[in-house]
């Protein structure tokens, strides 16, 4: 890397290379003796709400969170903050049937990791066949304790009257009444409509997508994006 007359503004050292650049296009520099990056002249600037809102768009489709920074040119480091500040806001409770006489469910797992392939992270769905609205959800493992937790985020009528389609996995078995639950296979067409939401979660949420660069590297912001996504795949069924 080329040296260049830029002083570094935490070390005051001389020795300051050229280390690519941010969102907007200005060039980024690193000290050679401090590890310090920056850039010359830095000019704050206030993001718009108007802004917040393209963000809060586009971290609903195939988006990594270096390709929104540069599609709204701010830095990539705000935009981590406000992904941690609304991680804790994003409500986490799936759609509550309330509707006489039976409920067809069909639930499925679908697989990704965090960090690296060898954390095995599941996400387990349940949908409501005639509305085809999400109404459970858990991020966990593929072990009895997940299916449990899929359970418990079921409402009480779903629990009370809910009929059951699911694959072979003996998981189910311990949490849904026997009586309601159904092992299907998955030609049966029994469980297409929660298999095609499998396929929409993987289309749009970047962490899902098999190949990626975009991964999560945190359970929280694995869950996190799960839910955002759940929420707007509800509300655009119930409001449009």
């Amino acid at each position: 890397m080329e040296k260049i007359a830029v002083q570094c503004p935490k070390c005051g050292s001389s020795y300051v290379v050229k280390n690519g650049s941010i969102a907007n296009g200005k060039k980024k520099f690193l000290c050679k003796e401090c590890s310090r990056q920056f850039v010359e002249h830095p000019q704050n600037r206030q993001i718009s709400d108007a802004e917040w809102r393209i963000v809060d768009r586009l971290l609903l489709e195939k988006n990594s969170i270096a390709g929104i920074a540069r599609a709204v040119s701010i830095s990539k480091r705000w935009l981590q903050e406000y992904i941690k500040k609304k991680r804790d806001e994003v409500r986490r409770k799936a759609f509550c049937m309330s509707k006489a006489g039976k409920i067809f469910i069909e639930a499925d797992e679908m697989w990704t990791f965090v960090g690296s392939k060898e954390n095995d992270i599941w996400i387990w769905l349940a949908s409501e066949r005639r509305t085809k609205l999400i109404v459970g959800a858990h991020v966990g493992k593929r072990d009895d304790a997940g299916a449990a937790a899929l359970w418990k985020s079921l409402s009480e009528d779903c629990k009370k009257n809910g009929i059951f389609f699911t694959d072979g996995l003996a998981s189910y078995g311990k949490v849904f009444p026997a009586e309601r639950h159904s092992v299907v296979s998955k030609g049966s067409g029994k469980t297409s409509h929660i298999e095609r939401i499998n396929l929409t979660f993987r289309q749009r949420v970047s962490a899902l997508v098999r190949k990626t660069l975009s991964f999560s590297r945190s359970i929280e912001n694995l869950t996190a994006s799960v839910w955002r996504f759940i929420n707007h795949y509800n509300d655009c069924i119930l409001f449009h």
